[in-house]
């Protein structure tokens, strides 16, 4: 993979270190933002899937300069609007920098769960944002795709880990969440209940995971107040937002990476950048 000519200059996203909610683990994270952003800004912690933060290409290089398309291409994005964005690297520093392939979920390390330890990641991420003199501490949204949708899902939990009794001020302002897996190892089974608002984004042709099993956690949810809504698109697969041509040249899934880019930063826009309720 060649290496983007704003990263061999060096300006590409800033590599930090910054401790998990674990309180054992120190994690990697990417930060992009804008060069000319505003003293104090509203940051994004974003959470990626299965397959690590790094492009397939990497061959052994784990840095800013292998990062997927897919994360780049967000991190940008979100830099573009003004935000503070980290992408969190929760499985390099465990050992795993190169992810895990399709269907390998019952064969992943217990270090790497989903439910109990990625939400401490999460938490981890926004306690070192809210440090940082260019963020504002109370306007953190929380992005994740796949099995980093899964946690974001537990993170935004009013029973997470991680964080007692969570509001909208104490914790995340709220989530985007791309195709995740809603199993969740069964803990929200008798019901799930977000503390903030959630948008959740799936393909129904997903052949990874579950798009009906999330509309059922969502209607589940709704019943029990949850500002959560999931939208679904008709033939996009898993993976519909990567922008590699691949994913692209099928119609369902260009179509909804528009509408799922346009729906989440009007969204973030919504709740992250006006002031917090008192």
């Amino acid at each position: 993979q060649c290496v983007p000519a704003a990263y061999a200059a060096g300006n590409g996203p800033e590599r930090v270190i910054f401790r998990s909610g674990d309180g054992k683990t120190d994690l990697v994270g990417y930060l992009f933002k804008a060069a000319n952003a505003v003293p104090r800004a509203p940051a994004v912690v974003m959470m990626h899937g299965r397959a690590g933060a790094y492009s397939t290409a990497a061959k052994g290089v784990y840095n800013a300069s292998t990062l997927s398309r897919r994360h780049r291409a967000w991190g940008e994005l979100w830099a573009e609007r003004g935000y503070v964005a980290l992408l969190v690297d929760g499985f390099g520093p465990r050992g795993f920098p190169q992810g895990f392939p399709r269907f390998s979920y019952e064969s992943r390390p217990e270090e790497l769960n989903e439910v109990t330890v990625r939400p401490l990641d999460a938490y981890g991420a926004l306690n070192y944002l809210r440090s940082r003199s260019d963020v504002l501490p109370s306007s953190i949204g929380l992005q994740g795709w796949s099995n980093g949708g899964s946690a974001a899902l537990v993170t935004m939990a009013v029973n997470a880990a991680g964080i007692v009794q969570p509001t909208p001020t104490s914790g995340f302002r709220a989530a985007v969440v791309f195709y995740p897996a809603c199993g969740l190892k069964g803990q929200f089974d008798d019901g799930y209940r977000p503390y903030a608002p959630v948008r959740v984004f799936h393909g129904t042709a997903d052949e990874e995971v579950s798009a009906a099993r999330c509309s059922k956690l969502v209607e589940r949810s709704l019943l029990l107040g949850g500002d959560v809504e999931i939208r679904l698109y008709s033939g996009a697969t898993h993976s519909f937002d990567d922008p590699g041509r691949r994913r692209q040249s099928l119609d369902a899934n260009a179509q909804a990476t528009v509408d799922a880019v346009e729906r989440s930063t009007v969204f973030f826009a919504q709740e992250l950048e006006r002031p917090p309720e008192k």
